[in-house]
């Protein structure tokens, strides 16, 4: 897990840094909903590679957002879930998610607008 010595000073950029490309969003935004398997997430996230998703889902469990459970079966079972920290973020997303869709009415509007 990063320390706080090693985060930016900007608390801006230490949430860019932590969770600010697609991928990562998206996977907390599934993972939020319940547990994924690897291969659920692979399928659900449409143009996701199998090296992306692993970098990623290492990138924030190292950073302490997400877990990692192998459970002890033949074959092993891998679940990833949200860690306690990882749980925080589900009003950044929820946040996320009134802008986009207000953004998308604006755009509705402003597209309407331009025809007239």
């Amino acid at each position: 897990m990063l320390t706080k010595d090693g985060l930016p000073a900007c608390p801006v950029a230490t949430a860019v840094q932590l969770i600010g490309n697609k991928w990562k969003l998206l996977i907390i935004r599934n993972l939020r909903m319940h547990p994924w398997r690897f291969n659920e997430l692979l399928r659900d996230l449409q143009g996701i590679s199998q090296k992306v998703l692993t970098d990623n889902l290492r990138s924030m469990e190292k950073d302490g957002l997400v877990t990692r459970t192998v459970y002890a079966e033949v074959p092993p079972r891998v679940v990833y879930s949200l860690s306690e920290i990882g749980e925080t973020l589900k009003p950044v997303l929820d946040s996320l998610a009134i802008w986009g869709n207000e953004y998308k009415e604006l755009i509705s509007k402003s597209n309407n607008t331009d025809k007239k």
